[in-house]
């Protein structure tokens, strides 16, 4: 029996309906066997054959990696200012959220350079990172696949690996 918290992932004996080459295509033929008042219940989308992908989007150095510590201090500092301005007397709310959010930018940007230099130059630049499926496989209940290769059949502008 699957655990609790993923019995919603799973299917009982699952079977493979069809391969498809983009997500895309997958949710359609999905979407036909509802149209055509298929138990879609007993389907499931898994992405398969997973890769990283890094993209590079920049050089840094110590100035930009200041700059990225000063941002996130001063948005840190803003949150921490507005919670105890809350407490502040009459009068002193503006100040004391300006006073936190210039204590944040400075602390932000002393740990953003402390961080880069601790890298030692093994990691020069900065990008944004993806875990992507090159393929994707529509399964549904074994008791259902019958049905469901059927329907498919008709299945206008049809593109699947059966």
């Amino acid at each position: 029996m699957a655990p609790k918290n993923n019995r919603l992932l799973t299917l009982e004996f699952p079977k493979s309906l069809g391969t498809y080459d983009d997500y895309a295509d997958a949710q359609k033929s999905v979407d036909y066997l509802s149209d055509q008042e298929f138990p879609v219940q007993n389907c499931m989308i898994v992405g398969t054959d997973l890769k990283r992908i890094e993209r590079v989007i920049g050089r840094l150095t110590y100035g930009k990696a200041a700059l990225a510590g000063a941002l996130t201090g001063i948005w840190f500092g803003i949150f921490i200012g507005l919670l105890l301005g809350i407490f502040a007397q009459e009068g002193s709310w503006f100040s004391t959220v300006l006073s936190a959010a210039g204590i944040g930018l400075l602390f932000g940007m002393v740990w953003g350079i402390i961080g880069y230099s601790m890298t030692g130059g093994r990691r020069d630049f900065t990008s944004v990172t993806q875990v992507v499926a090159t393929r994707y496989e529509v399964l549904v209940e074994h008791k259902h696949l019958a049905k469901a290769q059927e329907l498919l059949q008709s299945m206008p502008g049809r593109k699947v690996d059966l």
